[in-house]
């Protein structure tokens, strides 16, 4: 039975602790744990199932709870896209998934908040007192079923009128379990394909389908049905049962509308914080 997840972390938990072409060091950084995993060539991509590039995974307290630090969070979220965002150069943002669907409604409902800025001229940004600000544009491009368009072919088109230096996709990911729903953050450099982790994968949108660096942002919000007995249950008639009844169903915490609502407003910010360091976490709310 395949084991669904969008996750670097569980593909390398899965992994033979012997696996070639795969290094990863873990770090704590107050209330985040730190994963970063370099996938280095072929045998390593075969072995954990994941393209070549950089995966870091940030474990923080959940999302829906309130009595956390939100600074420590998006801290930890900041440190770690800067270390991976090109220096300089204008960055496009895209909200992929469907914002009529809550457990897929992460970047439709992130880029809301947004600082869009390429509209923005210098003159005027000095003169309001922001100083200099980099050049961000912003789109949400819907899904296949309402618009006709595959999403990278949208993406496409806006990256040949803006040349950005990069672009940034934010889109609700699958976990194997259940306890890293709404606690955890992904970055990657190696771009994304969509609705993979339900099993509707769209066409790849990755520096090889848009000719700039894309780096993939995600919280897991949703375990397959099929995944999760695999993971809980031991008895093989058992599995086979849920497996046959369980096609297609994806579970999801029933707190999934805070969940959405708390991880779009922190990832948001912290691209915020780190597209524009200059400016405090308190300003770049108050612009947004």
């Amino acid at each position: 039975m395949e084991i669904r997840t969008d996750l670097a972390l569980e593909r390398r938990e899965m992994a033979a602790d012997n696996c070639q072409g795969v290094t990863s060091e873990t770090l704590s950084v107050g209330t985040a744990r730190i994963t970063r995993i370099m996938v280095t060539d072929s045998v390593g991509a075969q072995c954990v199932g994941k393209p070549v590039g950089s995966y870091v995974t940030i474990e923080v307290p959940p999302f829906s709870d309130e009595s956390a630090s939100d600074d420590e969070r998006r801290s930890a979220i900041t440190v770690e896209l800067t270390r991976i965002l090109p220096k300089e150069g204008p960055i496009l943002i895209a909200g992929l998934g469907n914002a009529d669907i809550t457990p897929d409604a992460l970047g439709p409902k992130t880029v809301e908040s947004i600082l869009a800025t390429r509209h923005i001229g210098e003159e005027l940004s000095h003169s309001l007192g922001l100083g200099a600000l980099r050049s961000v544009s912003v789109i949400s491009p819907g899904v296949l079923g309402k618009t006709g368009i595959e999403t990278v072919e949208i993406i496409k088109g806006v990256v040949r009128e803006v040349s950005p230096a990069a672009v940034i996709v934010i889109d609700a990911l699958a976990s194997r379990r259940l306890s890293r729903l709404g606690c955890t953050v992904q970055i990657s450099d190696t771009g994304i394909s969509p609705g993979s982790g339900v099993g509707n994968a769209r066409k790849e949108i990755s520096q090889s389908t848009l000719g700039v660096p894309v780096i993939a942002m995600g919280v897991p919000t949703v375990v397959d049905a099929t995944t999760l007995a695999k993971d809980l249950l031991h008895g093989e008639e058992q599995q086979e049962d849920i497996t046959q009844n369980g096609q297609g169903m994806m579970v999801t915490p029933k707190e999934i509308d805070t969940v959405i609502d708390h991880a779009a407003d922190l990832v948001a910010l912290s691209i915020n914080c780190a597209l524009h360091p200059h400016l405090s976490p308190e300003v770049l709310m108050a612009l947004v």
